[in-house]
């Protein structure tokens, strides 16, 4: 059964009532609604709480796409004791972890503008994160590619979200930057996250509503990882 993703809509829902539709055969928890991001596209899956209707609580891990795709299964902590299917529970985020990997998503989607390169890679965490380019001459500066994120987050441009059809992206292939990983298909839908006046590209993952809630960051390494490859890591400043 396909779990109605709310992190798509509202990023900034931090709670949701659910019912269980089933358990995995590693005690992944489904449920047919969540506001739990499901870890893709370089984005690690969420943590939080699973709460049961006697108030007993289960440490959810991590989450995770199910083998349909479609289903998000919650991981518990060991030996954690599993509802029953058709039970309602209260799934509950760990909202600043969730959140600093909002505002890192959103920072590397300007890294990608301050270097427009096509990405071959990426990684976001709550303190360092990574994008990798493909650029055949290197010379990249730390402190100049900082200085663009830190007059793009001092615009405070607003950040949204809109859904175009698969046949509007094929006409518009420029939209997609990454070569490792595409846009999902399948629905009909592609969501596109746009950075008013800077960056529009096709994204699954949750955001900042404002570019001024990102706050202070900066580039602390830049890597060669081959002749044409190169990992350029951002932090917290």
């Amino acid at each position: 059964m396909a779990t109605i993703l709310l992190f798509r809509d509202d990023a900034y829902q931090k709670e949701t009532t659910a019912v269980v539709t089933g358990l995995s055969p590693e005690g992944g928890i489904a449920v047919d609604r969540t506001v739990f991001y499901a870890t893709a596209g370089g984005q690690p899956g969420d943590r939080g709480t699973l709460v049961r209707a006697d108030g007993c609580e289960i440490a959810i891990e991590t989450a995770i796409y199910g083998p349909s795709k479609v289903d998000v299964l919650h991981m518990p902590a060991a030996g954690a004791e599993l509802p029953e299917q058709g039970e309602v529970v209260t799934l509950r985020l760990d909202w600043p972890t969730r959140h600093k990997r909002m505002r890192m998503h959103t920072a590397l989607h300007l890294l990608s503008v301050a270097l427009p390169f096509p990405v071959t890679g990426g990684s976001i965490g709550e303190e360092e994160s990574r994008l990798d380019f493909d650029i055949p001459d290197a010379g990249l500066n730390k402190d100049a590619i900082t200085a663009q994120l830190v007059e793009m987050i001092a615009t405070g441009a607003k950040v949204s979200e809109r859904w175009i059809t698969e046949e509007e992206l094929d006409a518009n292939p420029g939209l997609v930057k990454t070569l490792s990983v595409q846009p999902p298909r399948g629905s009909g839908r592609i969501r596109l996250v746009e950075i008013a006046g800077l960056d529009l590209q096709p994204c699954g993952g949750t955001h900042v509503r404002s570019l001024d809630e990102i706050g202070a960051v900066q580039v602390t390494k830049i890597e060669k990882k081959g002749q044409q490859n190169r990992r350029v890591r951002l932090a917290w400043a």
